[in-house]
């Protein structure tokens, strides 16, 4: 007889492996379709916005149905933060959490800059300084973006606390409907990256955006991706903090 899955329990290796897991399956599937879908005639800008917006929510759904009972699914640093700050997340856990994030990230994009290596056209669309494999940022510093640093900062902050609320009150314990978290969690991501890729690639996760900005430092022909990488670890986590704040004023009372 197979045990419950309430008696069941994973140990430290599997939870990072599954963490580590899921954001390379976040990374393949966001970076795949802003990566590869470069230079197709018949994909609109506006498509594409959709295109990348879906691919990345569809496969984070699945990643979480997959991992969520093993680690949480967070798949984001700023996610993490934010269920620490809660109570839900050991401190011990926080660094290699990250740490598993990052490199699962790191690989994802590797995998996709290997496919559209195999094009010379694809490739040298990726890795040009404009493209940077798909960098986030603001305008300035050779930056292809034209929105400035404050409302970049104050657009991650806010879409970073709509969905790290949204992953911290869709699995609590007592939602009735937390067996649908992971179609809230990926639809909010839907949402935020049809609002924020035109702005500034749309980040919402420091993962997201560390993985492109380190390889583009190696592969692309200058480096602003990596020098502005810093806004996407800032306002992500303050936004994470603002969640698990309204998170605890929010929980129910007991009697």
């Amino acid at each position: 007889m197979g045990r419950s899955a309430a008696a069941m329990s994973w140990s430290s290796g599997q939870r990072y492996l599954a963490e580590f897991l899921g954001t390379f399956t976040l990374l393949l599937s966001v970076s795949g379709a802003a990566l590869l879908s470069l230079n197709v005639p018949v994909i609109d800008p506006i498509s594409r916005v959709v295109l990348i917006s879906f691919a990345l929510g569809l496969g984070v759904i699945g990643a979480v149905y997959a991992f969520g009972d093993l680690s949480g699914a967070h798949f984001n640093p700023a996610v993490t933060i934010g269920f620490w700050l809660s109570g839900r997340l050991k401190a011990r856990d926080v660094v290699p959490y990250i740490v598993a994030q990052l490199l699962g990230g790191i690989l994802g994009l590797a995998v996709i800059a290997g496919v559209a290596y195999g094009s010379g056209t694809l490739w040298s669309s990726a890795s040009s300084g404009g493209v940077a494999l798909a960098s986030q940022g603001f305008s300035g510093g050779g930056s292809p973006y034209t929105v400035g640093l404050g409302s970049v900062f104050l657009l991650e902050v806010v879409f970073t606390f709509l969905l790290v609320e949204v992953a911290l009150f869709a699995t609590r314990p007592e939602n009735f409907s937390k067996n649908l978290a992971p179609l809230g969690i990926g639809l909010t991501l839907v949402m935020t990256n049809l609002v924020a890729i035109p702005i500034d690639g749309a980040s919402i996760n420091p993962a997201r955006s560390f993985a492109p900005a380190l390889l583009s430092y190696a592969f692309s022909p200058d480096h602003w991706a990596l020098q502005q990488d810093w806004l996407f670890w800032v306002a992500p986590i303050v936004g994470a903090l603002i969640a698990a704040g309204i998170e605890r004023l929010l929980r129910p009372r007991a009697g």
